[in-house]
């Protein structure tokens, strides 16, 4: 999958001029769709059969400030797949080559009846085991 990219808008920089810190998680995001997308799995469509996965947990770590106006790869990776649940990581990469930050987020498929996690569906389930670690 290539990477998402983006470059940091002024409206997502804080006071000191660095990308505040909730902003890298909605980039994350835009790569997470975009993963899902390029496997074949947009979410506009698993949402419209009822296939819930939302994230159950988020971390970063901000190693290096993003300032306004900084160009940004995202490439997003899958680091794990259980039974009722995946994991996502992520690297903020600059034109240099160097990574900025790093997040991680799990995903956790929720049957709508019962609204109680649930095996993942089993070719998700598939294709995201045959991603694992690319």
């Amino acid at each position: 999958m290539p990477p998402h990219l983006f470059a940091v808008s002024l409206h997502e920089v804080d006071s000191a001029g660095v990308l505040f810190f909730s902003h890298l998680f909605r980039h994350a995001h835009d790569a997470y769709e975009g993963l899902m997308d390029s496997l074949g799995f947009p979410l506009p469509t698993l949402i419209a059969e009822g296939v819930r996965l939302p994230l159950v947990h988020a971390e970063a770590n901000y190693l290096h400030p993003l300032g306004h106006g900084e160009a940004i790869s995202v490439e997003v990776r899958v680091t794990d797949v259980g039974r009722t649940s995946f994991a996502l990581g992520y690297r903020f990469i600059d034109k240099a080559g160097r990574v900025r930050a790093e997040a991680a987020t799990i995903h956790v498929h929720i049957d709508p009846v019962t609204e109680q996690s649930a095996p993942l569906p089993p070719l998700l389930a598939e294709t995201l085991a045959a991603r694992r670690g690319a």
